[in-house]
């Protein structure tokens, strides 16, 4: 059974992805912190800004695997390129190769977005990854890193050798030069959603 906070369409507006219409699941629960104000100054990622506690958002509830691809069959409807993006909290303490391939068994499209400190070990069709300084990143491949920058005494060289398609940085790097902490990129894709997107030219 999975704990969802929440279930909605929406278009995607953010990143590589951004606008495609697309079905976010919420996965209740994070490990990098609790969810509550009272925990957040001692919680590795003390940013978030995110409600992933408990059931009670649209559509939220306990849903077994096939519970919850009746859902999201019924909320996607007619269209096609059905695209699913789970998310959390850390949506993988909860999902699981069960439920991507009940998702692939319905003609989704599956995608994640993970802080990318616990494996992944079954095939998700885009993983983006967003890496919280004072985590243990197990996570080097993907589609795409998206770093919130800065975060205090975050060093970002080691990112530049993983294996990704699209770096994006959020929210508050300004566009100065074609350099980052002294790494050459060119600009590879557009400003959306407040982010800034490149590809690494090394």
């Amino acid at each position: 059974m999975y704990t969802i906070k929440e279930i909605y369409k929406t278009i995607q507006g953010e990143g590589a992805q951004a606008g495609r219409t697309a079905i976010f699941v919420r996965f209740a629960g994070c490990n990098l912190w609790s969810g509550k104000e009272k925990h957040r100054e001692s919680a590795v990622c003390k940013f978030c800004d995110t409600d992933f506690v408990g059931t009670n958002g649209v559509n939220g509830g306990t849903y077994s695997a096939k519970d919850l691809l009746l859902k999201l069959n019924e909320l996607w409807a007619e269209l096609e390129s059905k695209l699913i993006v789970f998310t959390g909290g850390e949506p993988m303490l909860q999902l699981d190769r069960q439920l991507i391939q009940e998702c692939k068994n319905n003609d989704f499209e599956t995608a994640i977005e993970t802080n990318g400190t616990i494996p992944i070990d079954f095939d998700i069709d885009w993983v983006c990854i967003s890496p919280k300084h004072g985590s243990k990143l197990v996570v080097k491949h993907g589609n795409e890193l998206k770093v919130v920058f800065p975060q205090e005494g975050q060093d970002l060289d080691h990112f530049w050798i993983w294996s990704l398609i699209i770096c994006i940085f959020s929210p508050w790097m300004a566009l100065k030069a074609k350099k980052i902490q002294g790494r050459p990129f060119s600009i590879a894709w557009r400003t959306l959603g407040g982010n800034l997107a490149f590809s690494n030219t090394n």
